[in-house]
């Protein structure tokens, strides 16, 4: 069965799984456990014994993280264990997703492999020592080995920070010769730069007409009926270019190691033609000359076909001054070719049916005698590379269209390639202020999930500081003098003693331990004067990284790497200081930028009218007719309207007023309208709205006279009822008042109107109302002011 299959049965197995219990995690959660409880005896030894279960599945998995994480697993005994411990449960999470992070890149091909550190070592290989058939490869991953960079001719200068130079003497197949090639320029982080020497010959390249041409793919020769020529002296490379010159094709990859180098070394290169292989031993004290190789390398009429060159690019140009023109990147046309997997072990399944033993990945490049078993699993990357390259190259030639930019697959690939290849090595510089750069603080700062106090980011800072400095000094990885999950560590808990500091700096190499007491020292210095230093919040502040960068960071060069990090928003289009009804109001987030001052008082931008007792001078507590907001605010003097500013926020408005808007424009404080017949010609809507207003008017005038006429008609019956009162009322003659019966005159004149019953509280009906609701709302709408 195809392994991506199996894999992807895996993951949907694995998350549905996780969903299930995630799932049944929160229904728990939400239900009262604790009456239950109570409630059942049972319930509560059956709830025990679960979670006893998971605390004991919890701490086997903790354990088995940690044996590949260099870490202490922290043992679980109780549900009190997991809240004192829970820093050892993120530290050993945090690590297990760092691995995952770089085995993805490694997997997909965006990074080559890389070499673990001493402890991964030690542990793994004590780990899994009882275990036959899994210790091979260990076998061959010790660290016990004489530096080879102390005797290179050309020793490595990791103290350097002045623009790296290429160590080219000779430019075989220039177009541009070779001084001219070599002009210095200024980068997108405006620091001077060395031009790459092979860039104009590389962007003017013609690939062979053979690699747009389908062709049937010529067989790859069986490894046990060849071998391979292990080139460990220059004569043998002589003889080896000698018959490159011969070729069309070749494979090319490389062996790197970089756990006890500084920028890490080029061990081991290996070269295969359509007959014969070579391995070439690239830690040689004379390794530079090897660049008599770009007689083949930099010949265009030669496809050298490579896997994953992204960092193959920079590590020949950095090591061995080898330049690389004509590539023919497999990787690129996986990716091209919707491949499900990108990495040579996948194409080596899939075109050849060859397992590629994984146990030799992590394998020490730089032992010398090589192993037999190395030895092979280095040949293999290459052996089979061409044939590889002929079945990609005939399906991307089939799938393309030259006349779709989009679906012209070979030219992608090729365009991609020439990308890759004009990679250069830059320096690493690190800048302990800022943290940026390759190896700095900062890119560890922002993944930490935790928030550190004054003291501990100077901690944090110092510690990995002190780091690259020893580093450099004993031209080793950074990692491998002292783990990224110890750095963290030191910074969280910073240790007063020694025997702390050893016990949090775990494990301890020989580098830190030989050094301990200077590190204590750094320590307690940095947390000194933390107190009152910069905190994470500030470096983090995406405003104030540049200024603290700019203000400490003495060289123009360092001062543009932080303009390339930090993205630049001109937040003045974006947002405003001013709030468009409450004014200069205060900020709601920490990120926002620096907080202007503020008066006691909060002021609103829309002025409202000034509240007088004359407003509440009713007797009933209401006002008897809503007074316009208008009329209100003829007292209150407006204050003058600020300047426009270049920053001013902007509004986003409707593309016509609403006709009720119209209305109350054109209404006056008098309540008549104003309009100019200018406006009723230019405008239709105008017009409109006029007319509206004019049949407005006419019903308030109704209304009006209405109101005033039924005002005089109460007048009248108030009077009537004052003469009536004169006479004593005979009770004996009234009529009942439940049931009233209707008037003679009603039936006889034939009405059908029928007589209402008599209503004792009809009067109070005619009592002065409350004030009028001015603001109505309506579903979905909201309205704070009404003109």
């Amino acid at each position: 069965m195809d392994q991506t299959q199996d894999f992807k049965t895996l993951q949907d197995q694995v998350q549905s799984a996780l969903i299930a219990t995630t799932r049944t995690a929160g229904q728990i959660a939400s239900e009262d456990l604790g009456f239950h409880r109570s409630f059942n005896k049972e319930v509560g030894t059956a709830l025990d014994e679960q979670s006893q279960r998971l605390l004991s599945l919890a701490s086997a998995l903790l354990k088995s993280a940690a044996s590949i994480a260099e870490l202490r697993a922290p043992v679980l005994e109780d549900a009190d264990d997991l809240e004192n411990d829970w820093r050892g449960v993120v530290d050993v999470v945090d690590s297990l997703l760092e691995k995952s992070d770089i085995c993805l890149d490694e997997y997909t091909g965006v990074i080559k492999r890389k070499e673990p550190t001493a402890s991964e070592q030690t542990s793994q290989a004590a780990s899994k020592s009882n275990k036959p058939g899994l210790n091979l490869g260990l076998a061959f991953r010790t660290q016990n080995i004489v530096k080879p960079q102390l005797t290179f001719d050309v020793k490595p200068n990791n103290h350097d920070n002045s623009p790296w130079k290429p160590i080219l003497s000779s430019k075989p197949h220039a177009i541009v010769p070779l001084e001219k090639a070599l002009s210095t320029i200024v980068d997108e982080t405006d620091q001077p730069q060395y031009r790459h020497p092979y860039e104009t010959e590389i962007l003017n390249l013609q690939y062979p007409e053979t690699v747009y041409q389908e062709a049937t793919p010529i067989p790859y020769l069986p490894m046990a009926t060849t071998s391979a020529t292990f080139v460990d002296t220059e004569e043998g490379v002589v003889e080896m270019l000698n018959e490159l010159k011969d070729a069309t094709e070749i494979a090319i990859d490389l062996e790197h190691h970089d756990a006890r180098s500084y920028v890490g070394l080029v061990s081991l290169m290996q070269i295969s033609t359509r007959h014969k292989d070579w391995i070439v031993d690239t830690l040689k004290p004379w390794r530079q000359n090897l660049q008599v190789l770009n007689e083949v390398f930099a010949n265009p009429k030669i496809v050298k076909v490579f896997h994953g060159a992204f960092m193959d690019m920079v590590w020949l140009q950095r090591d061995l001054g080898l330049y690389v023109v004509g590539l023919f990147d497999t990787h690129w046309a996986s990716r091209s070719l919707g491949y499900a997997g990108g990495s040579l072990a996948f194409l080596l399944k899939k075109f050849i049916n060859f397992d590629a033993d994984k146990k030799y990945q992590m394998a020490d490049w730089r032992i010398r005698p090589l192993p037999k078993e190395m030895f092979f699993y280095a040949r293999a990357d290459t052996h089979f590379l061409l044939y590889i390259y002929d079945c990609m190259r005939n399906e991307l030639v089939e799938k393309s269209k030259s006349d779709v930019d989009e679906e012209n697959y070979i030219e992608i690939v090729l365009q991609k390639s020439k990308e890759v290849s004009l990679l250069r090595y830059e320096r690493q510089i690190y800048n302990a202020e800022s943290g940026r750069g390759p190896g700095g603080w900062y890119s560890l700062l922002i993944k930490t999930p935790a928030l550190l106090s004054n003291e501990q980011f100077a901690v944090f800072q110092a510690v990995h500081h002190w780091r690259d400095k020893i580093a450099r000094a004993d031209d080793d990885s950074p990692t491998f003098i002292m783990p990224q999950h110890v750095v963290m560590s030191l910074a969280k808990l910073m240790p007063m003693d020694m025997v702390a500091l050893l016990g949090i700096a775990h494990p301890v190499s020989h580098a830190v331990k030989s050094r301990a007491g200077e590190l204590l020292d750094i320590i307690k210095s940095a947390k000194a004067q933390g107190k009152n230093g910069p905190s994470m919040m500030d470096v983090l502040r995406p405003d104030t990284v540049g200024a603290i960068a700019r203000a400490n960071i003495p060289s123009v060069a360092a001062k543009n790497t932080i303009k390339t990090m930090v993205a630049v928003v001109d937040e003045g289009e974006l947002r405003s200081n001013n709030s468009a009804f409450w004014g200069g109001a205060f900020g709601s987030s920490i990120w926002d930028g620096p907080t202007l001052t503020h008066n006691t008082k909060l002021t609103l931008s829309v002025p409202l009218p000034a509240l007088s007792s004359e407003v509440f001078s009713a007797s009933t507590g209401f006002a008897t007719e809503a007074t316009p907001v208008k009329e209100l605010a003829k007292d209150v003097t407006p204050s003058p309207e600020p300047a426009p500013k270049a920053d001013e926020p902007f509004v986003l408005k409707r593309g016509s007023k609403r006709k009720s808007d119209m209305i109350s424009d054109m209404e006056s404080s008098d309540g008549e309208f104003d309009i100019s017949f200018k406006d009723l010609e230019e405008d239709p809507a105008v017009a409109k709205a006029a007319r509206k207003a004019e049949r407005k008017a006419e019903r308030r005038a109704r209304k009006a006279a209405k109101k005033a006429a039924k005002a005089e008609a109460a007048a009248k019956a108030s009077d009537s009822d004052e003469d009536d009162e004169d006479e004593p009322f005979d009770y004996s003659k009234a009529e009942s008042v439940l049931n009233a019966k209707r008037k003679a005159e009603d039936h006889k004149s034939g009405s059908k109107k029928k007589q209402k019953p008599f209503d004792p509280y009809s009067k109070s009906a005619d009592a002065p109302k409350g004030m009028r609701r001015q603001q109505t709302e309506r579903s979905g709408k909201s309205h704070t002011f009404k003109k």
